[in-house]
């Protein structure tokens, strides 16, 4: 079997490789890349389009995106990280209103979303209806705390889901969570599994390039132990610092030198947070050295990792899922202190890489849960990590032991950053999907039952505002070529076709739509002789454009 590499090297000298033309095409509703505030879901879908390019698995990779600025901005992304695929045509960039003619055209290997929450359920009822084959449809989990996303699971619950479709969970904990999410929603709705089947779930984490990330030469050449803290600095969508200060106050009680001590604090920072200087008047008090490093760069952040000695990340928020900075310290060859939370309950192994330390919380939240769906997530997402709690005897406790042993520091580190280039390298990430699309193509599909089920939130707008006309379009509505038609046919009008409709309408079936009524001629007649001269469109396409005709006075209605 040819890997995707070999086949680049093929194309890059042009050679024949002798096989059919049957080509593994990869397809998206998203550009993956997106400019802005550096957040863990940006970074994630950056790396990952980066790295699936560089793996270069497939033949060709497809983008249906929303406008022109997505398209723009995409292609300037890609000609920077894969030059050559865009130059030898391989990677495509459509708008996303083409989307049904390609997949009726293209027989795709497999589509991948960026995020499970938005269209994935959409673009499975569109392959169903239109694609010739029944291709693996998958979306990617990132925070799944939000009060909004209930609805967005349950539109993964309807009987089109196939089990070629997949929802690809980050976290073990993040899978159980959406698990337990349809179980929630089914026991709500009177729904069940055989009537409303929901998405496989896989397991396949977030990564990191280790060679962009490598352990610093000298650490603590002056004495002092360094903890550095790296991403969102907030205590409303990440996690509360207050617990580490108090952690380092114990120590500080019991007689360990605050000066042996600096604690580094990075990431992106909200200007308008008050958070922030009441942190440095906490940890002014405890005596040890504070350093802020609001927004770093890349260059910054690889040289604040390599300068640390303790990586620590105590989340308490819902809202993380993963912890891609746990596998970044790991890369760096650093050991971690981390709340025992989430995602980080897969990363980092007790004793060996870092040290977890033990949380809890409540198992009902009745007040929040009446509250979230109307109040703002900054609200609720404070209100429910403020009674998650992550011991502070214990964290105290997993300090001092790291503080006070730097060879045990360094045996962590080693074995974090082997862990990483064992278990999450962007590459070993890209297997992992490849081999899940590869394996949900074995599946089995009933397309009789799928290919015309109607997805119940997508609104069939002729059936919920057709009232809204005087008429509706029939068989037997009598039509004839109108002025503007007759002067279009002549070469003498043009009738305006905007932008967003070139897709779809097709002016040479519209001339010979006027020709067919050059004489009065029922709906059904001529909707059957545009299709046998236009085999390319069905009867809805006819039908859209008679009605649009109609609408450009190129027809007019015989009454």
């Amino acid at each position: 079997m040819f890997t995707g590499k070999f086949i680049d090297k093929m194309w890059e000298y042009g050679f024949d490789l002798g096989m059919p033309e049957i080509k593994r095409i990869w397809g998206t509703l998203d550009p993956f890349y997106e400019p802005g505030p550096v957040l863990g879901r940006k970074v994630a879908n950056i790396k990952f389009l980066g790295a699936l390019l560089s793996e270069n698995p497939f033949d060709e990779y497809h983008f249906f995106l929303m406008d022109d600025g997505q398209i723009k901005s995409l292609e300037k992304h890609v000609k920077k990280i894969a030059p050559e695929m865009m130059k030898a045509g391989r990677i495509k960039l459509h708008h996303r209103r083409d989307l049904p003619e390609k997949l009726a055209s293209i027989d795709f290997h497999c589509f991948h979303l960026s995020d499970c929450m938005t269209s994935q359920p959409y673009m499975t009822r569109m392959r169903n209806k239109v694609s010739r084959c029944i291709f693996p449809v998958t979306g990617t989990i990132h925070s799944l705390s939000y009060a909004n996303f209930g609805s967005a699971l349950l539109r993964h619950l309807w009987p089109g889901t196939t089990r070629r479709d997949a929802i690809v969970c980050t976290s073990s904990l993040g899978l159980q969570t959406v698990e337990n999410f349809f179980a929630w929603l089914r026991e709500g709705y009177g729904l069940t599994q055989a009537t409303h089947p929901a998405p496989q779930l896989s397991q396949i984490p977030l990564g990191v390039t280790a060679e962009e990330f490598l352990p610093g030469k000298s650490r603590s050449e002056d004495g002092v132990v360094r903890l550095l803290v790296f991403g969102r600095i907030s205590h409303y969508s990440k996690m509360d610092l207050v617990p580490l200060v108090r952690g380092l106050h114990r120590l500080v009680q019991d007689g360990m030198d605050p000066g042996s001590l600096e604690l580094v604090l990075a990431g992106w920072v909200d200007d308008k947070d008050e958070f922030l200087p009441k942190f440095k008047g906490m940890v002014a008090n405890v005596g040890v050295s504070l350093t802020v490093h609001a927004r770093p760069d890349e260059a910054e952040k690889v040289a604040l990792f390599q300068s640390s000695d303790i990586f620590i990340s105590i989340a308490d928020n819902p809202q993380e899922t993963f912890g891609i900075t746990l596998i970044e310290a790991g890369a760096f060859g650093l050991p971690t202190i981390a709340s025992e939370y989430d995602g980080y309950r897969d990363i980092i192994v007790d004793g060996e890489t870092g040290l977890l330390v033990p949380t809890m919380g409540p198992a009902e939240t009745p007040d929040v849960d009446i509250l979230s769906p109307i109040t703002y997530d900054n609200q609720y997402h404070l209100m429910l990590a403020q009674r998650t709690v992550v011991e502070i005897p214990a964290l105290a406790a997993a300090l001092k032991k790291l503080i006070e042993s730097p060879g045990l520091r360094q045996i962590m580190g080693k074995a974090a950053r082997e862990r990483v280039l064992d278990k999450f390298t962007w590459s070993t990430v890209i297997q992992g999907y490849v081999a899940l699309w590869d394996e949900l193509w074995a599946e089995p599909v009933d397309e009789e039952v799928v290919r015309n089920c109607a997805h119940p939130q997508a609104i069939p707008y002729g059936r919920t505002f057709g009232h809204y006309t005087s008429q509706t379009l029939a068989s037997d509505t009598m039509l004839k070529a109108g002025r503007t038609g007759e002067a279009f046919y002549r070469g003498k009008d043009f009738p305006t076709l905007y932008e967003g409709i070139k897709s779809v309408i097709d002016l040479d079936v519209v001339k010979k739509m006027v020709f067919f009524a050059r004489k009065a001629i029922d709906t059904a007649t001529l909707i059957r002789k545009l299709v046998a001269v236009a085999p390319d469109i069905g009867d809805g396409e006819a039908e859209n454009h008679v009605l649009w005709a109609l609408k450009h006075d190129i027809l007019e209605h015989v009454k």
